[in-house]
């Protein structure tokens, strides 16, 4: 993909993430890669016990689970961001006329000016990121991974005095969940990915719609400030019918955060030495985040992430409070059942919105 052919330059974009990752320190791993396989397969048994969720095929066949630097981290998600862009980058073609259209020399620099801004971005997030479950790779033929990121996990066993092993197995425990849930629920996967491509074939790539919304933003500040908190700068510019794909997946997102979380704990029990103040540290470490981190955060939707762990956590909670530990299994049914973002803030509309259909 060509600098002139797309509105990213992926390869500026790359080569700014290699060199920001590279600014930050890093320790060397001392984590036993030979015992991901039995850890994969303990922390499977776990979740599943614990969800009643198995993905179809086990963690450990070859090429799931990825022992990871952050060049790796940053590749991989070039990789999916162009995936995914695909349909917004062909419409962009179609409106500057691509490569040899008139204003070639002009859309090439602004391409590598926002590969730029994109590699400042994932190299900054290579940096902080742990684990990471990739629906994305292979998607066409079913594949997906699991990523670990050695030397981010590293430095944190190193600056806290965490066990490697146990570490290692706690992060592995939360992106197992994931693949569950993504996996083990048949129809989680194409919906997820259903209503992320129907944000983006939603967008328009004609640069007045984006000076359009900057105008509506700069009207209204108070609701600029809310869609920049709950989505990053692509809530600040989203047209109304991506605002309200957007919700759908936020609710989701939060679900299925909240739902880590919570499996990520109870599935350690008894397993997993120190979880209770892994969990501390990390919160701890989210809290005293620096100034411009927090910024940074916030405006590539960072912050909204962090937020949806807690709200899907207290939504389990109230649900589970009212009909038991199995009582969130009600959203796997169907896509009808999953909570808006709405819901997912006040558990009472979802509870008795499934009561009146139940009955």
């Amino acid at each position: 993909m060509t600098a002139g052919g797309a509105p990213v330059d992926w390869r500026r974009a790359e080569q700014v993430a290699l060199r920001v990752a590279a600014r930050a320190p890093a320790v060397a791993p001392t984590f036993d890669a030979s015992a991901l396989p039995g850890m994969a397969e303990l922390a499977e048994r776990r979740v599943e016990a614990v969800t009643g969720l198995r993905a179809p095929t086990p963690a450990t066949a070859d090429g799931v689970i990825r022992l990871i630097d952050r060049g790796d981290w940053i590749r991989a998600n070039i990789a999916s961001f162009q995936a995914l862009l695909q349909p917004l980058v062909d419409r962009w073609a179609e409106r500057t006329g691509g490569p040899g259209g008139g204003r070639g020399a002009s859309l090439r620099v602004t391409s590598q000016i926002a590969g730029a801004e994109v590699g400042v971005l994932l190299g900054w997030m290579s940096t902080r990121v742990l684990g990471q479950y990739d629906l994305l790779v292979g998607r066409d033929a079913g594949g997906d991974a699991v990523y670990l990121v050695a030397p981010n996990l590293a430095t944190l066993e190193q600056a806290y005095g965490f066990d490697s092993a146990d570490f290692h197995l706690w992060v592995l425990l939360h992106e197992l969940t994931h693949r569950a849930q993504f996996t083990g629920v048949a129809w989680m996967r194409p919906h997820f990915t259903g209503l992320v491509e129907q944000a983006v074939a939603s967008a328009d790539p004609d640069p007045a719609a984006l000076l359009r919304a900057l105008r509506e933003a700069a009207a209204d500040r108070a609701a600029a400030r809310e869609r920049v908190r709950e989505g990053g700068l692509v809530g600040l510019v989203a047209s109304p019918e991506q605002r309200a794909v957007l919700e759908r997946v936020g609710g989701l997102m939060s679900l299925l955060e909240g739902h880590g979380d919570v499996t990520m704990d109870r599935a350690g029990e008894g397993i997993v030495r120190g979880a209770t103040r892994f969990g501390r540290v990390l919160r701890e470490r989210r809290r005293r985040a620096n100034p411009l981190a927090k910024v940074v955060q916030r405006l590539v939707g960072l912050e909204a992430k962090l937020e949806q762990y807690a709200a899907g956590a207290r939504f389990i909670a109230e649900v589970e409070r009212e009909r038991g530990e199995r009582g969130i299994e009600r959203c796997w049914e169907s896509p009808s059942e999953l909570p808006s973002l709405e819901e997912i803030r006040r558990p009472q509309l979802w509870l008795d919105r499934t009561a009146r259909e139940a009955a």
